[in-house]
């Protein structure tokens, strides 16, 4: 049967093609339309390509102002970043745009990069109308940071103080593991002491990275050096590289992002300081280049499309069937290492 398309008619004023036009051509129920279009389960695989094939032939567009008012929901997720072109939070961010778009769900960004708090910027979503919000690197605005108290799940990918939400769910990425882990492998390799290039103290991630350093450094019985504070840029871990490369008794360094331990690396070398073989370097994210520097970086890698996936899919369970209850933080994937040419035992007069 040849069905026509709305407003093909000579003298019909056109409209936009609905579910019932999209059923009646690939000759299934319109519950049926429905069904896949919210990607649901129990549709045969022959029945869901003829239904997308007959939306495709018509220009089929869901409808989500139609949507919203009758589940009473916008279908839309807003997102606080801070609107940095940083690896980390860039990546992020990419991991939970690709998310969100196999959810059904459109995304709302506010950045904070231009003086507004993340208070503001929830305000902002709320008025905008969404459903959930997610705060993508949470960073801590002082003491003059206002309580947020929010009637929609949030979900936050670090610590946030001061935030309620109903309910919250809060998803840290391994942090202290993960300066645990780095300290650890340059211990273990025989080194007496380990040194740190922190990020920036407003980030709870640099927080909980060098917290994670000290616990190693403890449990370890050694002596805890000074700590030096970055702005994740690699400038800033050459200024440092060039402070720790004058010190002798200085054989292992913890660096919480790979730009800055790009460089710390530079400093060592322009002052003759061999890496490995006079000082070892750990770094965290495993970006792009950091198995293509002299020498290849180990490093701590971030799994970011895992756990933004696992969080994303505990927020839109929340969204949809929400349990008056509070959910169990997702779980952030299992801690990896990934050792290269950087990492290697002390010089011998150093163990």
């Amino acid at each position: 049967m040849t069905v026509a398309k709305p407003g093909s008619e000579d003298g019909r004023a056109r409209r936009r093609p609905g579910s019932t036009d999209v059923a009646r051509l690939a000759g299934v129920s319109q519950k049926t339309v429905s069904r896949v279009i919210n990607g649901e389960p129990y549709v045969k695989d022959e029945v869901r390509l003829r239904v997308q094939a007959a939306m495709r032939e018509l220009g089929y567009r869901r409808n989500d102002a139609a949507r919203a008012l009758n589940s009473g929901r916008t279908q839309r997720i807003g997102v606080v970043c801070l609107g940095t072109a940083l690896f980390g939070p860039a990546t992020q961010l990419v991991a939970i745009e690709r998310a969100l778009r196999t959810t059904g769900y459109s995304v709302s960004i506010v950045n904070t990069l231009e003086g507004d708090t993340v208070a503001d910027a929830i305000e902002h979503l709320l008025v905008q109308g969404v459903d959930g919000i997610i705060l993508s690197e949470p960073i801590d605005e002082g003491d003059g940071a206002r309580p947020i108290d929010v009637d929609l799940p949030v979900l936050s990918f670090g610590r946030f103080p001061g935030l309620t939400a109903k309910p919250s769910l809060d998803t840290g990425a391994g942090n202290v593991e993960a300066g645990r882990t780095a300290t650890e492998h340059l211990l273990g390799l025989g080194h007496r002491t380990v040194w740190h290039v922190a990020g920036p103290q407003r980030w709870w991630a640099a927080r909980e990275r060098m917290t994670g350093w000290r616990q190693a450094l403890a449990e370890a019985g050694a002596p805890e050096p000074p700590v030096l504070e970055g702005d994740w840029l690699p400038t800033s871990g050459y200024a440092a590289g060039r402070e720790l490369a004058a010190d002798d008794d200085v054989t292992a360094i913890f660096v919480a992002n790979d730009d800055m331990a790009i460089g710390v690396l530079r400093a060592l070398t322009e002052a003759g300081r061999s890496v490995p073989g006079d000082v070892s370097i750990v770094g965290f994210d495993d970006i792009p280049t950091a198995a293509y520097l002299t020498p290849p970086l180990t490093t701590v890698p971030q799994d970011f499309d895992v756990h933004v996936a696992r969080g994303i899919e505990s927020l839109v369970k929340e969204i949809e069937s929400p349990t008056g209850d509070r959910s169990p933080a997702p779980q952030p994937p299992p801690l990896r290492l990934v050792i290269r040419h950087s990492t290697a035992a002390p010089p011998e007069r150093h163990r």
